[in-house]
């Protein structure tokens, strides 16, 4: 097995090489700007610093999001493209899964990401393998109840401290936990999600309403 892990959906432009055993080789940089420009260098990089060529890749796991749509689209484009291309299958993971890995944390705990509005994307967890509730979207001071006293992790409760007081790091999705992640899910025979995104919301591109529509005279 060689398995290439990607995400998009922070911040971060996360990839990794996992060979069924361990994580061989991963790489994350932070740019929330840059995802399209930043993407396939750092693929490039990675196969090469692992001596790996591309078509030696036999299958792809990529993060779902949630996120915004257009650097959570630039990770599953890409991925689709890499799984026709390369003829293997490609298993979709949500971000925050792969943050609730990262952690190791053994308890209830929340993770939230940043999802700008002054809204975070979060989900509860009884472990760090667990999810019992979410993805959601919503204000932090509207979910204050239902996190109070658990720990959280993701750039989401690291900027809202007031809902989340116990928060801590990873801030950021890495690629090395998802490639992590699936790979134990996979090795146990289970099934892993379609590569679908979890955008939650609608883009904050919208079309024009009442827009004037000109005609050649």
């Amino acid at each position: 097995m060689l398995l290439l892990a990607l995400d998009t959906a922070t911040p971060a432009v996360t990839v990794a090489l996992h060979d069924g055993t361990d994580v061989i080789a991963s790489s994350s940089q932070v740019d929330a700007r840059r995802h399209g420009e930043l993407l396939l260098p750092a693929v490039d990089r990675l196969l090469a610093g692992a001596g790996r060529a591309l078509d030696a890749v036999t299958a792809i796991v990529v993060g779902t999001g949630p996120g915004p749509y257009t650097g959570l689209r630039v990770g599953l484009m890409t991925a689709d493209t890499f799984g026709l291309a390369l003829g293997v299958p490609v298993h979709g993971l949500c971000t925050l899964d792969g943050l609730a890995y990262a952690s190791d944390l053994d308890g209830p705990f929340v993770v939230a990401t940043d999802a700008r509005r002054k809204e975070v994307y979060w989900a509860r967890y009884d472990d760090s393998r667990t999810r019992v509730f979410g993805p959601a979207v919503d204000r932090p001071g509207d979910i204050a109840e239902q996190v109070a006293g658990l720990p959280a992790v993701g750039a989401g409760a690291l900027l809202y401290p007031e809902t989340f007081p116990n928060a801590h790091e990873p801030e950021h999705v890495s690629a090395a936990a998802l490639a992590s992640l699936a790979a134990e899910r996979l090795a146990r025979g289970e099934e892993l999600p379609a590569p679908r995104p979890l955008y939650l919301r609608r883009p904050d591109a919208q079309v024009p309403k009442n827009y004037k529509v000109v005609t050649p005279k």
